[in-house]
């Protein structure tokens, strides 16, 4: 079963900040890392699920013309829509995924520490609505913790796996790490220099 909505909320209600995305070295580095993965400078539109409270989409807005963020906690989604104030291009919904699926199409998906929260039938239905949902040139970028959860039904390997399994589209960027893995795929093959007409 996935994890229960529950448990996001005591989560938020017990601090704004409960992964301490904001001082922890290793959380503004992954950040750093995931964000020079982007084989883009900019997308027309990213879809980012479990956006938390708002930290890595902060840096997703100023990368995009418009941003769509979604939170299963009603907490989280106002911490979210706090710090992306600024942004008259960002959306912070709140639900469930994978059932309430924003409508519209994504160039991006950024799938950031959230699929170990879904059982396997749970991931098999996100990944078919984010391919879905995906444009024709859409990405996907994957980052999750490699060290087992208590209480998570899946690890990072499982996730990724699914993935790959799943989606069957060419894997344009890896780096794996003992703390995380960090991996991004794509309906076109080309490479960052083939899109700049390098080669």
């Amino acid at each position: 079963m996935s994890v229960a909505d529950s448990y996001f909320e005591q989560l938020f209600n017990n601090s704004d900040d409960p992964w301490a995305f904001k001082q922890r070295w290793y959380e503004r580095r992954k950040r750093a890392l995931t964000l020079a993965a982007l084989p883009a400078p900019h997308y027309p539109v990213i879809f980012e699920p479990g956006c938390a409270n708002g930290e890595l989409s902060a840096e997703l807005a100023l990368r995009c013309d418009r941003l769509v963020c979604c939170d299963t906690s009603k907490v989280a989604v106002e911490l979210a829509r706090q710090r992306l104030h600024a942004f008259d291009h960002v959306q912070v919904l709140q639900g469930r995924l994978p059932k309430e699926w924003p409508e519209g199409r994504f160039d991006l998906i950024v799938f950031s520490e959230l699929g170990y929260y879904l059982d396997a039938a749970d991931l098999q239905i996100w990944i078919t609505r984010a391919r879905e949902s995906l444009t024709d040139n859409g990405q996907l970028l994957a980052c999750h913790w490699r060290p087992h959860i208590e209480g998570c039904p899946l690890d990072a390997e499982q996730v990724h796996q699914a993935l790959q399994e799943q989606l069957q589209w060419p894997r344009l960027f890896t780096h794996h790490e003992p703390d995380f893995l960090l991996d991004l795929w794509s309906r076109d093959d080309q490479s960052v220099a083939q899109r700049e007409h390098l080669r």
